[in-house]
């Protein structure tokens, strides 16, 4: 029996075998030339279907490209790549024409046993609402409700290493350029791609795990988890690189490491791209948006304001950030997970392909000016805060909403909560609690049974003086809840 358990919020995601199979996919394929069709207006229609490296990514690929074909819809086969391959087949010739959406096949960072698949049309992701549609579509295609028999589509397989290269060559150059990068492809997608395109833009690279395996036997493939680029700081430190770069395991996520082995979070790495994005729009009639989450440091979105642009702040969720990247007209976004999004010079999705060969030129360009030039002489506003390390607080999900209410109500009761004036109280997603110079914050995890929460202030004592009023209030909520 096909289960349909694996759709979620933003894509279709679950174990392989159990809730992801051949079967699913075959019948999402056949439902998503329909959902496209009645978007498009149209029934002649174009996907790109593109694959992560994990082991079963090929089966489901084949199933899903057999369900778009005896649907009557036309398939340009991308192979295995970057999950923005799918994202970027729809602003360029490809055969058939305009490619009028993507089926993605991958599971992002997770474990090597999951798989999933990430559906784009009309150059954008779904959303919840337009999930909830293809799911419903494919409930109707299983139960025989909807007559999905039609003239066999057409296939054709469309190297996209190669006109992604050589758009990234076009933007960059190919002089050769005194700058060394090391890359940690984690045995995934962006081995296909992004060694030999930062190659051809003439920089010194130095490859580490660049052969695409899918059971990524040399470290779980999420540059957001510190841990995990321990050998990516070595070897930048090593010999001697300007910059390291590792990727998830779609590429759609980048983690960055600068030239003292210090890893940068999602905020440092937004404001960096920032001092390079901004000043292209000196002369502008308006003031360049760019976009980030709640969880960020307020040296970012205090650092974007002194930069000239207007910083937008939005709730946690790339799925967030790119509504409110349309709704503003944002030429930029990022978030602490690593999603940096570019309309500066590229076409708006998150791409972390492309965002290390945007971290490089920005080194090559500076380097010209000053030979010593580092990452870290871009991060003066972070010099004057400290940040904590994001805390994980265990609690019920049925407890978390409650908790988050009485902790609210205990802030407000009290002036003095955290020994500090508090200048704002932002409760965009969860509360963010703003200082003079830090915050606090507390968010319901979307996917755990946790809190998550992060502290800043101007030093270590004030920061640590934050958390521990925070904590402490927390602790008792939830035990107060639990007896």
């Amino acid at each position: 029996m096909i289960t349909l358990e694996a759709f979620g919020k933003n894509d279709i995601r679950g174990i392989y075998g159990q809730t992801v199979t051949e079967e699913l996919f075959y019948n999402v394929g056949k439902a998503y030339v329909k959902y496209v069709q009645q978007r498009c207006g149209k029934n002649d229609i174009a996907l790109s279907v593109v694959r992560d490296a994990r082991l079963h990514s090929v089966p489901l690929a084949e199933a899903i490209i057999k369900g778009v074909l005896e649907a009557g819809g036309k398939v340009v086969d991308l192979g295995m790549g970057p999950t923005p391959f799918g994202y970027y087949s729809e602003f360029i010739d490809a055969p058939y024409g305009a490619i009028d959406g993507s089926l993605i096949i991958t599971a992002s960072h997770n474990p090597p046993e999951y798989n999933g698949l990430k559906m784009t049309c009309e150059k954008a992701s779904l959303h919840e609402e337009q999930i909830k549609e293809v799911k419903e579509i494919t409930k109707k295609v299983i139960d025989g409700e909807i007559d999905t028999t039609a003239p066999k589509g057409q296939y054709e397989k469309f190297d996209m290493v190669e006109n992604y290269t050589k758009m990234q060559m076009e933007l960059f150059g190919t002089e050769k350029k005194n700058v060394k990068v090391v890359t940690d492809c984690a045995n995934a997608a962006a081995g296909v791609v992004a060694p030999q395109m930062l190659k051809a833009c003439g920089y010194d690279v130095v490859e580490l795990y660049t052969e695409p395996d899918g059971t990524f036997p040399n470290h779980h493939p999420n540059p957001s988890i510190e841990s995990t680029l321990d050998v990516l700081k070595k070897t930048v430190v090593e010999t001697g690189a300007d910059v390291g770069v590792a990727f998830d395991g779609d590429a759609d996520r980048i983690g960055v490491i600068d030239s003292e082995g210090n890893y940068l979070t999602g905020d440092k790495l937004l404001y960096i791209y920032s001092t390079d994005i901004v000043p292209n729009y000196k002369n502008s009639d308006k003031k360049p948006v760019i976009v980030s989450e709640v969880k960020c440091s307020q040296a970012l979105f205090d650092g974007l304001t002194a930069l000239g642009a207007e910083a937008v702040m939005c709730k946690t969720g790339h799925g967030y950030i790119k509504a409110k990247m349309k709704e503003t007209d944002a030429v930029a976004a990022g978030e602490m997970s690593g999603h940096m999004f570019f309309k500066d010079k590229w076409f708006g999705f998150d791409d972390a392909v492309y965002g290390a060969s945007r971290i490089c030129h920005q080194i090559y360009e500076a380097k010209k000016k000053n030979p010593k030039f580092k990452l870290s002489d871009l991060l003066e506003p972070f010099n004057a805060v400290f940040t904590s390390s994001e805390v994980r607080f265990p609690c019920p999900n049925e407890f978390k909403k409650p908790a988050l209410e009485k902790m609210a109500k205990s802030i407000n009761s009290n002036p003095d909560f955290f020994g500090d004036k508090i200048k704002d109280i932002i409760t965009l997603d969860g509360l963010r609690i703003v200082f003079d110079g830090g915050f606090a914050m507390i968010r319901q995890s979307n996917t755990e049974p946790v809190f998550t929460l992060r502290f800043e202030g101007k030093n270590e004592a004030l920061c640590n003086q934050y958390k521990n009023a925070m904590l402490t209030e927390l602790e008792k909520i939830c035990n107060s809840m639990k007896g």
